[in-house]
């Protein structure tokens, strides 16, 4: 072969050889582009679960959330239905409480009010009105008025200790209709105080009291077993009498 093809063969190998080349750092960069874009993708995805997961965490908070008390977060807006109550024609307590037929017990002996841990059992009245209790009120809303579904109501424990702080607490029995539920959430809305709710609980009654609707107050009761127009003026005028008069007020 002569010195001419000679050369010509080795440009040629060359340049396959080059072409070659070429063609594996194409396809590297290729993969390497690939590779890159699928990471970008699962990045993405795991960001968007996240922000789902912390979503649903945030959502679930916010709809069943605890804020103290022993219970799911009370409806401070009383946000449920409610219905038009007649106006008040008994303001005077004992009347109205004898003309509604309820058991009205006032200036029971203070049975105390030491914080302690765990479920109280010594409680002399039922409902209670004094005595030891959870360190902790029964959670409020901004207005300081709370409502709790039934289920969710708060331990006796920490509701003895909101009576402390002067609040009204209106409790109904176990099995009450609806309709009654709404009266008293309409009585626990009227404006009272310059503020709907005011320093005030609705919420079912977890100490198996004997009366079907109460309302309690620190060392001060009245029972009733309906729910009439006359239970209603006696209802308005205790909470009239013995709101924020505990003997630790909270404003």
């Amino acid at each position: 072969m002569s010195p001419g093809t000679m050369a010509g063969t080795c440009r040629v190998a060359r340049k396959r050889r080059e072409a070659r080349r070429r063609q594996r750092e194409e396809e590297a960069a290729k993969a390497a582009k690939a590779e890159a874009s699928k990471k970008r993708l699962q990045l993405v995805a795991g960001v968007a679960v996240a922000v789902l997961a912390v979503g649903g965490v945030t959502a679930a908070v916010l709809a069943g959330g605890g804020g103290g008390g022993g219970a799911g977060d009370p409806d401070a807006s009383g946000s449920g239905p409610t219905v038009a109550l007649a106006a008040p024609k008994i303001t005077d307590l004992a009347q109205a409480a004898k003309a509604a037929n309820c058991t009205l017990r006032e200036q029971l002996p203070n049975e105390g009010n030491n914080h302690v841990q765990g479920e109280v059992t010594s409680y002399k009245t039922n409902p209670p009105t004094s005595g030891d209790h959870n360190i902790e009120p029964a959670a409020e809303g901004e207005n300081r008025g709370a409502e709790y579904e039934a289920g969710t109501e708060p331990a006796k424990e920490n509701w003895v200790h909101s009576l402390e702080h002067g609040r009204i607490l209106f409790q109904y029995a176990p099995g009450t209709p609806t309709a009654d539920v709404t009266k008293l959430r309409s009585l626990y809305l009227e404006d009272f105080q310059g503020g709907n709710g005011y320093h005030q609980m609705l919420f079912q009654n977890n100490t198996d009291m004997p009366f079907k609707y109460a309302a309690v107050a620190w060392t001060n009761y009245i029972g009733c077993q309906t729910l009439t127009d006359e239970t209603i003026d006696a209802f308005r005028a205790f909470r009239a009498k013995y709101v924020d008069k505990g003997p630790e007020l909270i404003p």
